[in-house]
């Protein structure tokens, strides 16, 4: 069975780092678009960043701009998130997702992980 699994997820000070990892399962993630989604407790889903297969990046929260990058290890068949200087707000379940036109304009993903959980202490 094709799925996606996120991993990395933890309980980390603010200001501190964090590098989530995406890798497929029987699903080659480099033929598609992945982006990493974030959802914090009462508030909905938003889209953080995404990486085509020609490894274009958009990133769609400005809060996490210089913090946060996303790359592939086509031989690991994972895409990753690092993200740096952490803050209380970043606090979220990631999930990251495939896209089968490998687009990053719309944020309309067609396969979804189970997420992993980022907490951030003050």
């Amino acid at each position: 069975q094709s799925r996606i699994v996120e991993s990395g997820g933890d309980l980390v000070q603010s200001g501190g780092s964090l590098k989530l990892s995406c890798k497929g399962s029987g699903f080659v993630l480099s033929y598609y678009a992945i982006g990493w989604f974030r959802q914090a407790p009462g508030k909905e889903r938003e889209g953080v960043i995404c990486l085509t297969r020609r490894d274009g990046i958009t990133e769609n929260v400005d809060s996490v701009k210089g913090r946060f990058t996303i790359s592939r290890d086509r031989a690991k068949n994972s895409v990753y998130l690092q993200m740096n200087n952490l803050k209380p707000e970043d606090t979220a379940v990631y999930h990251c997702a495939a896209d089968l036109n490998d687009s990053c304009e719309d944020w309309e993903f067609d396969y979804w992980g189970q997420g992993t959980q980022v907490t951030v202490s003050s």
